[in-house]
């Protein structure tokens, strides 16, 4: 078994028998009296489990407020500084970038996230600080593609992948990140006509998240398709035959490895402008960055620990070792209103 998975189980069965347990003593009760609040767009069984480690390490419970990325935003911007947030957490540096900018942020001295997290996985300020990566890499059918033939996101735009290429919406952060790298790379015309290229390459019109693209293959929809890459990993991890199935039907490559790398993401988080327990907040921060949290937090989940220090899951490590895109990712969130007006140019739905 995984031992990453392993831990993960430990740590739920663990969690299950504590909460069924009353209070043991005095001081258990007054941890209660310290806390954070996280608002999270997160919604994995691990991050549980981790945050519950976080209150017992420290007596700082974690109170949890779930929702979209978008409602969190807007949500602390309606509370102000009556907001009871401490910490926000989102998928996608382009959403962080957003909070920064909406002045829902506040920047963060700290030595151990110095050390932790390498510096284009955060903010120029310290506002946000990425916790998870994400690679956006190129699925293929094993039975009908030679990986030979593979080689840049660009390339794909050639015509021996014409009505073979499956991605979702333009609607979607993830490939509107993508876009914008390419923007930063490339300048806004280039990048335009690679949008423009890829609509007239496209196996159908986008529809469905990523674990839908890798269905289409299996269904005979599309030969390549681009995902990120803890997507598979819940593939070929589900409970659904038919969802581990087309997770096996592919295999996966990184792109541009003989240029700039594979475009990488992140769940990232940051201390709200109004945290009104912030030394705990950050506190926290440094714990999510640590190495042991970090191969718990991103290995039973299928993504990339951002320490250097830590190791992925042994999943991710039979994929290969890769080089990343360090492309800054602020400059994600600072070319997405250019992105979205590209796609819209292109006319990809």
């Amino acid at each position: 078994m995984n031992k990453f998975i392993a831990i993960f189980l430990l740590a739920l069965l663990t969690l299950s028998c504590q909460e069924n347990q009353p209070a043991a003593s005095g001081d258990q009760i007054e941890k209660k009296d310290a806390f954070i609040t996280l608002y999270t767009h997160r919604h994995y069984d691990t991050d549980k489990v981790v945050f519950k480690t976080f209150e017992e390490e420290t007596g700082v419970e974690v109170r949890v407020v779930k929702a979209s990325a978008d409602e969190l935003i807007q949500k602390m911007e309606s509370e102000g500084e009556q907001s009871p947030a401490d910490l926000l957490i989102s998928v996608d540096a382009g959403r962080l970038v957003r909070a920064k900018a909406k002045g829902l942020l506040q920047p963060v001295t700290s030595s151990v996230l110095e050390k932790n997290i390498p510096g284009y996985l955060k903010d120029s300020e310290n506002n946000w600080f990425g916790i998870t990566k994400r690679a956006r890499i190129i699925a293929y059918d094993k039975n009908k593609v030679n990986p030979a033939d593979l080689s840049t996101y660009e390339a794909l735009t050639a015509p021996e992948w014409n009505k073979k290429v499956l991605i979702r919406s333009s609607g979607n952060i993830y490939n509107q990140s993508l876009l914008a790298s390419i923007i930063a790379h490339h300048g806004e015309a280039k990048a335009g006509e690679w949008a423009a290229a890829m609509v007239k390459n496209m196996a159908r019109s986008p529809r469905g998240n990523d674990r839908d693209q890798v269905k289409a293959i299996l269904a005979g929809e599309g030969e390549v398709a681009v995902i990120n890459t803890y997507y598979l990993g819940k593939l070929l991890n589900s409970k659904d035959p038919e969802e581990v199935k087309a997770g096996e039907a592919v295999q996966i490559f990184f792109p541009n490895q003989d240029g700039r790398g594979t475009h990488i993401n992140v769940s990232g988080i940051g201390v709200a402008a109004h945290a009104p327990n912030k030394a705990d907040a950050v506190r926290f921060i440094e714990y999510l960055s640590r190495k042991d949290v970090q191969e718990t937090f991103a290995g039973t989940n299928y993504e990339y620990p951002v320490n250097p220090a830590a190791s992925p899951s042994e999943l991710l490590i039979s994929w290969g070792e890769f080089k990343e895109d360090e492309l800054p990712l602020p400059k994600l969130g600072e070319l997405n209103k250019k992105a979205v007006i590209t796609f819209d140019e292109a006319g990809w739905k």
